[in-house]
């Protein structure tokens, strides 16, 4: 299928029928959830455009000038073609629209910044993790307050990918080549919006053809992010119809099963493939979880705690929960992230962590603490300590060397529930905790509340949207039930496991 559109960057990754339903639901507004997002990236760019400089220091020589383009449309473009020709230094809001590979594009670069030799660096402000702390690894940075103006550095860090970001940055060099002004080279904020991480864009332009140049589907296939799409109502309805595997398998996970013929849940269910049909007849018959092993098992400690973290983005964790099985004790703060504040509430909840562990074991009782899928809590926990070693809380908390840390998270007395899970159940939605904990018995309290969302409540809750003090309270009261829910779904389940797994039926009967 082919139609006469002006494709953007975010058009080339996921789901390509989004392209045809946007041109068949025009009047379509984006779901709330999407809505949510694009306001996160507006006041990510909005901060960026605050960190800019608006002039030189007095330590600077060079030539500095800034302008913002207001306008929209053909107007946009012509205005940024002027500031270009004006050889202006930082250009925000630049519009470009082009065509490649037979694809009309446009591209709409967060900031354009002026090089030495007169060509521009094309900047996005991205709110994904564009970087990592990586010990020995060097990546080439500049300050965000020094675009323009400074020269790069190099720290430890190691670079994300992003296809997205790649696209917004490939399409932004290839209009800045149009009129001779492409460096090679672009610049990517992150949700670290202090910094500016430069690649080389030419990395991009091979798989971006690639992109422009595919051609669209004629009809939908199920995707992960499906269920926060606009267009769900309509494609949702047609793949149900249809009987469509990729209800089932979304995305590339249905390939194999379509190589072999094989197009409809129906037909997988026939097919007789084992654990494949197997899951495919529990999702027709709404079965969430299916057990693998003959006897479902979890082993107990005397003392247990169950551990979950929040964060904001990439700035830091804000709640450190914990349930002792009868308590739920949270470490919060509702600002500050990425100073001393936060420092102390975490350096609080690990001496409380550990004084816990260190009692259990003076009285020779057995201890674990435990979470749900560790990817989360690892990385807050070694990243706390990397950020904020040797630092000293007022009540004489101290946060742990990074040493510490993998100790304990390597340790036995650190436990992924989800390991124990995955290990000995299986279910065609996947095993999250707000899958299996509802067939243990458990309910959350703030049943809309999930990580995106969370994210947006706590905007509010650290006072970030101008909403009234009663909303703010509101906002940290549900954001301390979502995360103290979270401790006792695992505990939940953990007790659920150690008694079998009672009502689960098994993968092959």
């Amino acid at each position: 299928m082919e139609l006469d559109i002006e494709l953007q960057p975010s058009d080339l990754v996921g789901c390509r029928y989004r392209i045809v339903q946007r041109h068949r639901h025009a009047d379509q507004a984006p779901t709330e959830a999407v809505q949510r997002r694009i306001e996160r990236a507006e006041a990510g760019k909005s901060r960026v455009r605050a960190l800019l400089p608006l002039a030189p220091e007095e330590w600077d020589s060079s030539k500095f000038s800034r302008v913002h383009i207001e306008d929209e449309g053909e107007d946009a473009e012509l205005a940024t073609l002027e500031a270009l020709a004006a050889q202006t230094t930082i250009i925000t809001g630049a519009v470009f629209t082009g065509s490649s590979d037979g694809r009309r594009w446009r591209s709409t670069p967060d900031v354009l910044v002026r090089a030495n030799d007169g060509r521009y660096l094309p900047v996005i402000v991205s709110n994904h993790r564009i970087a990592r702390p990586a010990v020995g690894c060097r990546q080439e940075l500049i300050a965000t307050r020094r675009l323009g103006l400074g020269a790069s550095s190099f720290g430890e860090y190691r670079l994300r990918h992003h296809a997205v970001d790649g696209y917004r940055l490939g399409l932004a060099a290839r209009a800045l080549a149009e009129f001779g002004l492409d460096s090679e080279r672009g610049g990517a904020i992150g949700q670290d919006r202090e910094l500016a991480f430069l690649v080389d864009t030419r990395h991009y332009q091979s798989a971006l053809s690639k992109a422009l140049e595919a051609s669209l589907p004629d009809g939908p296939r199920r995707l992960k992010e499906c269920g926060e799409c606009r267009f769900w109502f309509d494609c949702g309805q047609r793949l149900t119809a249809a009987d469509d595997i990729s209800l089932v398998f979304p995305g590339d996970r249905s390939e194999p099963y379509r190589r072999r013929g094989i197009d409809t849940v129906a037909d997988l269910i026939d097919a007789d493939l084992g654990e494949a049909s197997a899951l495919a007849k529990a999702w027709r018959a709404g079965i969430p979880v299916l057990r693998k092993v003959p006897q479902v098992t979890a082993q107990r400690f005397d003392v247990e705690i169950d551990v979950d973290v929040e964060a904001y983005l990439d700035q830091g964790a804000y709640l450190w929960g914990a349930f002792d099985g009868r308590e739920y004790r949270p470490f919060a703060i509702w600002g500050g992230l990425g100073t001393a504040t936060e420092a102390d509430n975490f350096a609080r909840f690990w001496s409380w962590l550990r004084t816990v562990q260190d009692d259990a074991r003076a009285r020779g009782r057995s201890f674990a603490a435990f979470c749900y899928a560790r990817h989360g809590e690892n990385h807050w926990l070694s990243s706390s300590a990397r950020r904020f070693r040797g630092h000293v809380s007022p009540d004489g908390c101290t946060v742990p060397s990074e040493a510490e840390i993998e100790e304990f998270i390597s340790s036995p007395a650190w436990i992924d529930v989800f390991a124990a899970v995955r290990s000995q159940l299986i279910g065609p939605r996947g095993l999250g905790l707000k899958i299996v904990a509802p067939q243990a018995g458990f309910t959350w309290s703030e049943s809309d509340l999930d990580g995106e969302a969370s994210v947006d409540t706590y905007r509010v809750a650290g006072g970030h949207t101008g909403a009234r003090p009663g909303e703010v309270e509101a906002a940290r009261r549900r954001l301390l039930s979502y995360n103290g829910d979270d401790c006792r779904a695992t505990s939940v389940v953990r007790a659920w496991l150690a008694s079998g797994a009672p009502g689960i039926p098994p993968l092959m009967p």
